[in-house]
């Protein structure tokens, strides 16, 4: 999905669009913002910004080094190590690597970045294959690109709580986007407040085949399954892997305006799961 696209925009018409772009990808190339640079930024915390203005890429600092979520696309690299030592991490520190889902456009520099920085990389089960392959499982209505293999050092379970010194992350698998699909969650201290952070994996249907999925077979039940589970979780601040899916990039603008709470939001996780969902079974119902 492209930057500049709001959340107040029905999901149906933003997974129909997101399905045209990745179709277009395929002769056109990638949307000029998934690599338009934009200065990083703290978001509350340990978590900072460091990805483009339409590619999130998210570090959660500790005390005992740093762990990165998604490194973008592949030419995106070197950018994306820029921004970690611009808010003062240096590569050496970065000691984990995860990610959300395993389509090029979010995990096609991890194995740059993981050359660079000798880290672990984490994933789910579900995505292992196509981390492992660098392409896509799962039969789609566009040509997925790509992307360099990345070998999985440690495979993630359901409820995994991954520590790194003071920090410490909970693993949430949300598949249907892919297999392996994973959401993140950790709790981070702002301003003497305490506040629930989910790094939302898609939820977007976005080109996928929803009925007659030979490679992913499961997938209608695990969209399903994945609506139940967010439904029932609550977050103050939602942060995907597409920063326009929560107005990442518009937010700290405001922030900077002097709005302090731009942020927080704990109703964005519902709407956006219930809209999602209404998108899906639209989706399916056209499917069948």
């Amino acid at each position: 999905m492209r930057a500049g696209l709001k959340t107040c925009a029905p999901l149906a018409a933003l997974a129909v669009v997101a399905g045209l772009i990745m179709a277009a990808q395929a002769s056109a190339g990638d949307p000029p913002e998934w690599s338009t640079p934009v200065k990083p930024f703290k978001i509350a915390g340990n978590v900072y910004y460091v990805g483009t203005m339409g590619l999130a890429a998210y570090l959660i600092v500790s005390n005992q080094g740093a762990i990165l979520l998604d490194g973008t696309t592949a030419e995106n690299a070197r950018l994306i190590e820029r921004n970690i030592e611009a808010v003062g991490i240096p590569l050496h520190s970065v000691k984990r690597l995860i990610s959300d889902h395993a389509h090029q456009d979010h995990v096609g520099a991890l194995a740059h970045i993981k050359r660079d920085t000798g880290a672990e990389f984490l994933a789910s089960a579900g995505d292992r294959w196509a981390l492992e392959h660098g392409r896509v499982r799962g039969d789609t209505n566009y040509r997925p690109k790509p992307f360099a293999p990345i070998k999985v050092d440690r495979v993630v379970r359901d409820g995994d709580i991954i520590e790194l010194g003071d920090v410490a992350v909970t693993v949430h698998l949300t598949p249907g986007h892919t297999p392996g699909c994973t959401s993140w969650s950790t709790t981070v201290q702002d301003r003497g407040r305490q506040l629930n952070v989910l790094f939302l994996c898609s939820i977007t249907v976005a080109g996928n085949i929803l009925v007659g999925n030979h490679a992913y077979p499961q997938i209608a039940s695990d969209y399903r399954a994945t609506f139940r589970k967010l439904a029932a979780m609550k977050a103050d601040i939602v942060l995907p892997s597409h920063p326009d899916i929560a107005d990442v990039i518009e937010r700290e603008a405001r922030r900077d305006a002097g709005e302090t709470n731009a942020f927080i939001d704990p109703q964005l996780l519902p709407s956006l799961v219930a809209e999602s969902s209404a998108a899906f079974e639209t989706a399916l119902a056209a499917a069948r």
